[in-house]
């Protein structure tokens, strides 16, 4: 999810070396007035976007003149002729004759000014929608608070319930190393410093020589933006994934989770509702390291190693934040008491940590809490040796887990409460406690995923080896393995001892190899390191008895015979459905799973919490986005409904893309629109690729994501947890939408069925040449394959479609549908719809997006220079579906064009479109060179091709 429609709000006023400029008058030529004007209260949205222009205008200067000192005037030229001719329709035949006399190292500067100058604007856009965020009050927690207060005035919502919601409140955003970020994080870093050096320059506290100092620094920014390639050398590991999500987590942990935590308390208070001390209403999870299904570069060892990395960054967050109390807490005996049981803990700390002692006393005999912080300390440091070496854990030297360090922590605020010192105890002390709880040792846990089948290939070598079925596994039909499965469970005994599981190799060897490094890592690091096993491809419910079967053969699950006595399950099991029958089979499917007493002990011993995934990428691939979205909420209604019957909380873990075709869109809106109840206060999302920097590379951007998605939770939680329409008016919904849904699938698999669909899609995008861009560790294509489109991943799917800007994953099929349903004589109750429901107005909204950044005269270049004449005829199929569909939002919105209702978005992506004609166009040239060229294409050709994808990516703001 990204928190604003494809977070497209600038017009990329003018390109590289715009905006006036003479280099002989020095390197920073300031033309009306400073780079960033002060953003102020009562700025209009059209004052803002003039000064957001003016900023862009002036980076392309100044990215105009770093231009020319690297490569020359004649080039800077040349950027400047492409960039007119592009804007310009009646000129491309003459922009095609200037391309195409391009040479390869030419067309690399070409392609490397424009990705830049998308980087730049894309990044002032960042800040200033940052700023605009900040001076405009009402949104997030400010928004929803008031509103819940309404609702307990009027009498629609008790205390009691709200507490209820809050105390197992947890929004846990999961981040991915899914490959669209097509930056490198050496961009990144440098875009994120121009970000700094702005808003300080155009703060105007700041003084005039400190914000001439600043712009000096973006100009040297630029210039050093300019000096680094975009481009990786070799494609990321697994750890150089998870340092990277370690760059965001630490930020947040630091920068942004304490603020928004003392605010979600402090709002509630008044309410006479209290956030407990070791609550987790927002922590963050990762898939970086755990995801194996599909990617054989992610092992155990590498499960092991990222865990390792985690826990050494999070430790050290820790220390600077217990550093920060010693700073703080220098409350002297002198002026005020201590407990008797802090003075206790004092006693048993020295005993413990003599060496502390020696060292810290004197300097704080009269200050006991500075020096109980100083113990506290020492244990982290000993908890960082313990994991780095792999030691045993020693009482008094170091934490197990977290408990223990947030035990202590508890001890300091109850003795300054207890003792006159309330404001700090509720002040910096709740704050560094709620941190600690939210972010663990760790700072995320980690989700494994790997693919059901395989798990049954493990369970095939160990049931025949102990001979325990009068079958061998691999006969077994679906209803027999379930059988099977779940009267091993009922009867305790293992299918095989330590030696057997040793001696398994191959898939099996594996595969348990795997369930045995959740345990080690479950002993290591705690029980906050990994929570969920996520089961890809779960059809059925011996799928996911298979895991547990499984974890109880290592010993991460105990079942004891007598069902009286408690079950252990130190892992929770959750199945992904990921096809549109998957999702029409997840309501029936969880029933019969937790009808089996056996895993139902699981779960009670999991908390009562069953965690379900639900995949919009391959649904959408699967079926079409109109499909998709109805079927995902479709089956969360019946996953609501089941877990309502059973007694369980449920916990839904949506795996959203950033792109709408992958299931993008406003966060906000995305939550609220869930069907009513099935957000019992804790969800989980990913995060993945370009939506973690869109969203959390300025701090005034990540603080306002997540307090949207904060308040989201809360308010669908307490105020949504009942439908607010009556029941009849729901049926006619649904009834519409499964005319939409029905007739938008069928022409979205009439499209993929057709046997030109593949040739056009491999020869009308750079799907094949994406491989070679280093984003990910992942494979681009499922192994074991064909080669067909079944076999590829939703995510380069996506971002094949977003290249040539067809974008068919978004929309198409959606024309057809609401068609079908005017048709049948919906018109107005779609118009109802539209006004009332908010789960139709978020997906016709996202259908806009998308629609507005399809351009088909763009395609028909790709189409034109690089399909055999045999499938170019199926640009009229989408152009016909693109035109329905356009026509038909039209009219159920009742708007005259689309985005009316977002006059500067449109405004944007009309300008965008300008500025990426260039990209395009030179795409489309190297894309013809380099299939002509066959398996011997030059190096420096393949670069120039892979930077016009990244810059298409920039200027785009969405890859997969």
């Amino acid at each position: 999810m990204s928190t604003s429609p494809a977070a497209d709000v600038t017009d990329p006023a003018d390109g590289p070396g715009s905006g006036g400029g003479d280099p002989a008058t020095g390197p920073l030529p300031v033309a009306g007035g400073r780079l960033v004007p002060p953003l102020g209260d009562g700025v209009s949205s059209d004052e803002a976007h003039t000064q957001l222009r003016a900023t862009v205008r002036r980076l392309a200067a100044l990215l105009g003149e770093a231009l020319e000192r690297h490569e020359g005037r004649g080039l800077l030229d040349l950027v400047e002729r492409v960039r007119h001719l592009a804007r310009r329709p009646d000129e491309g035949a003459e922009l095609s004759r200037v391309l195409s006399g391009v040479g390869d190292g030419t067309a690399v500067v070409l392609a490397r000014a424009f990705t830049a100058y998308f980087q730049l604007a894309n990044v002032t856009e960042q800040l200033h929608r940052s700023r605009e965020l900040a001076s405009r009050p009402g949104a997030g927690l400010a928004h929803s608070v008031p509103r819940i207060a309404a609702a307990l005035d009027e009498g629609s919502l008790t205390r009691e319930e709200l507490q209820r919601v809050v105390d197992r409140m947890e929004l846990r955003p999961v981040f991915t190393a899914h490959p669209t970020e097509s930056s490198r994080r050496s961009v990144l870093d440098l875009l994120s410093r121009v970000a700094g050096a702005l808003d300080r320059a155009g703060d105007p506290r700041r003084r005039a020589s400190d914000a001439d100092a600043d712009e000096r620094r973006v100009v040297e920014l630029v210039d050093l933006l300019w000096q680094t390639d975009e481009l990786r050398v070799e494609r990321p590991a697994p750890a150089d994934e998870a340092r990277s999500a370690l760059y965001y987590l630490s930020s947040l942990a630091t920068g942004v989770l304490p603020d928004l935590l003392e605010e979600l308390s402090h709002r509630l208070a008044p309410l006479g509702v209290e956030v407990a001390p070791r609550a987790r209403p927002l922590r963050f999870g990762s898939w970086v390291g755990g995801d194996r299904d599909g990617n054989p570069n992610v092992t155990p060892a590498v499960t092991l190693e990222v865990l390792a990395q985690q826990h050494e960054t999070g430790l050290g967050v820790l220390l600077r934040t217990v550093d920060e109390l010693v700073v703080e807490l220098a409350s002297s005996t002198q002026v005020v008491t201590v407990s008797g049981e802090l003075r206790a803990s004092l006693d048993r700390d020295r005993e413990q940590l003599p060496a502390v002692w020696e060292l810290r006393h004197r300097l704080n005999a009269e200050e006991p809490y500075r020096l109980k912080l100083s113990y506290v300390r020492a244990r982290l440091e000993g908890t960082q040796r313990r994991l780095a070496t792999g030691g045993a854990h020693v009482p008094g030297q170091d934490y197990a887990d977290v408990g223990g360090l947030l035990d202590e922590l508890e001890l300091v605020q109850r003795s300054l409460a207890g003792n006159g010192c309330a404001l700090v105890a509720e002040g910096v002390v709740a704050r560094a406690l709620r941190t600690v709880a939210a972010t663990g040792l760790g700072l995320a846990t980690l989700d494994i995923r790997e693919h059901s089948e395989r798990h049954h290939a493990a369970l095939a070598a160990l049931v025949d080896r102990a001979q325990a079925s009068d079958r061998p596994y691999a006969e077994l039909d679906r209803a027999d393995r379930t059988a099977f499965l779940s009267a091993e469970l009922r009867g305790g005994r293992p299918l095989a001892g330590a030696a057997t599981l040793d001696a398994l190799d191959g898939t099996a060897g594996e595969v348990v190899e795997l369930v045995r490094t959740v345990r080690t890592a479950l002993d290591r690091f705690g029980d906050d390191a990994v929570e969920t096993y996520v089961v890809s491809m779960t059809k059925g419910v011996d799928d996911l008895l298979a895991v547990v079967v499984l974890a109880r053969e290592v010993g991460l699950v105990d079942l004891p015979v007598d069902p009286s006595l408690p079950a252990t399950a130190r892992v929770g099991v959750a199945p992904l459905f990921e096809t549109i029958t998957e999702l029409e089979a997840a309501g029936p499917l969880l029933d019969e799973l937790l009808s089996d007493p056996s895993y139902r002990r699981v779960v009670a011993a999991r908390g009562d919490v069953q965690e379900i995934m639900l995949g919009y990428s391959d649904s959408s691939k699967d079926g079409g986005i109109a499909a998709s979205r109805w079927q995902i909420h479709r089956a969360q209604r019946a996953l609501r409904d089941v877990a309502r019957a059973h007694g369980v909380q449920l916990r839904l873990f949506h795996g959203r893309g950033g792109s709408v075709g992958r299931g993008g869109g406003p966060t906000g809106e995305a939550i609220l629109a869930q069907p009513a109840g099935s957000l019992d206060g804790a969800m989980k999302v990913t995060e993945q690729g370009e939506v973690i920097s869109d969203k959390y590379l300025l701090h005034g951007l990540a603080v306002h994501n997540l307090d949207v998605a904060l308040s989201a939770v809360l308010e669908a939680s307490t105020l949504r947890s009942e439908p607010v329409v009556a029941r009849p008016v729901l049926d006619g919904w649904d009834a519409t939408m499964d005319v939409v849904a029905a007739a938008g699938r069928d022409r979205y698999r009439a499209l993929v069925e057709d046997e030109r669909l593949v040739p056009f899609f491999l020869s009308a995008t750079p799907v094949e040449e994406l491989g070679h861009l280093n984003i990910g560790s992942r494979p681009a294509r499922r192994p074991g394959g064909t080669g067909g489109l079944e076999d590829l991943r939703a995510i380069p799917w996506v971002f094949g479609w977003t290249q040539t800007r067809i974008n068919v994953p978004g929309w198409f099929g959606v024309g057809s549908g609401l068609a079908a349903a005017r048709e049948a004589g919906h018109t107005e109750r779609m118009r109802r719809m539209v006004e009332e429901w908010p789960f139709f107005r978020s997906f016709l909204g996202n259908v806009q997006m998308t629609l507005a950044k399809t351009d088909l005269s763009i395609a028909a270049r790709y189409v034109e220079g690089l399909c055999p004449d045999g499938t170019a005829s199926l640009l009229e199929v989408l152009r016909e579906e693109h035109d329905r569909t356009v026509a038909e939002v039209l009219a159920v919105t009742g708007q005259e064009q689309l985005l009316e209702s977002s006059p500067v978005l449109r405004r944007t992506l009309e300008l965008r479109d300008s500025y990426l004609a260039p990209l395009h166009a030179l795409q489309v040239e190297l894309l013809r060179r380099s299939r002509a060229a066959g398996d011997d294409v030059d190096p420096v050709l393949r670069r120039a091709l892979l930077l016009t994808i990244n810059g298409i990516a920039a200027g785009m703001r969405n890859t997969g």
